[in-house]
């Protein structure tokens, strides 16, 4: 067997609670060794210092994992006030220290109803954003600043839900891109103080939330007992909230070549599901499609022998 096609052929999505200090290779690393899988990624990174819901994508899953990188996120963070730090959290070197005396409840609500909506955003120079083919912080460990333009993001919500004095809490519901560490210097900059990430988890990605994490210490029992697998969910469970489209087996015929359909009573507009209709059992996922401006349903992205 080549090194390519080492390990066994599993599909679907694995909902890891990640563990801080690692980096989301790393977590990919351990979960692909203890289930033996053949082709796991994850669908979006987490800081080291970050916890919670890190989507993997075991074989077929990853040709859908864009769905899941380009769906809201949803983050619990705690900041400090008074400090600033070079990464714009815990794990960066001190910059500058500020007091914090006389910032109140409100002045942090206040500067908070700011980031609300689509803002403005320039990444961290610690983010993986590419500059010229390398992510950003491989720049800033060298010492070199680089230009970069603000980012549109969304934060449909972004709420206090507690305050030390010298601590905060948030919670924040946002659109893809958004990053935490800028969210934090750039309130910490309105309130005069600098502020910093101390403690970061994602709540939600997409479809996905804490009520579907697995953290190692399940994986590893359940690896013992030879039902890790079990933990998989559907490679539909990505897009479970998009619209379903049922085709015939002729219909499925012509998508699975690449053509366009047209499907009665299908959506007007926007992506779908597709699934196939089976005799006695459910209909069966294939993948997903498109709607286009004809009102034929277009495959985008198909399992294989689906």
């Amino acid at each position: 067997m080549s090194r390519h096609n080492r390990g066994r052929p599993l599909d679907g999505f694995l909902v890891v609670d990640k563990p801080v200090g690692m980096s989301s290779n790393q977590v990919v690393q351990k979960a692909k060794r203890m289930l033996m899988a053949r082709k796991v990624g994850h669908t979006g990174s987490l800081d080291p210092l970050a916890t919670g819901v890190l989507p993997l994508c075991f074989g077929e899953a990853t040709k859908f994992s864009q769905y899941l990188l380009d769906s809201d996120k949803k983050y619990w963070a705690r900041l400090k006030l008074g400090v600033e730090t070079a990464t714009g959290d815990a794990d960066g070197e001190i910059i500058a220290e500020h007091p914090v005396d006389g910032i109140a409840r409100s002045d942090v609500e206040r500067v908070m109803s700011r980031y609300q909506g689509e803002i403005e955003q320039v990444p961290s120079m610690y983010s993986a954003i590419k500059h010229q083919g390398q992510p950003l912080y491989k720049f800033a460990r060298a010492g070199v600043e680089v230009e970069r333009k603000p980012r549109l993001v969304t934060l449909y919500s972004n709420e206090l839900v507690a305050f030390t004095g010298e601590t905060i809490e948030i919670e924040v519901h946002c659109s893809k891109g958004t990053y935490v560490r800028s969210l934090a210097e750039d309130i910490g900059r309105d309130l005069g103080c600098g502020a910093h990430v101390v403690a970061l988890r994602r709540r939600a990605a997409g479809p996905f939330g804490e009520q579907d994490l697995v953290t190692f210490d399940m994986l590893e029992a359940a690896c013992d007992e030879g039902r890790a697998e079990n933990f998989l969910k559907p490679i539909a469970s990505a897009v479970c909230h998009w619209p379903e489209v049922t085709l015939t087996d002729s219909m499925a015929f012509y998508v699975r070549q690449g053509q366009p359909v047209q499907v009665p009573k299908a959506p007007v507009r926007g992506w779908v599901r597709l699934a196939v209709t089976k005799a006695s059992s459910p209909a069966a996922f294939i993948g997903v499609g498109e709607i286009l401006d004809d009102g034929r349903v277009a495959p985008r992205r198909l399992v294989s022998g689906g």
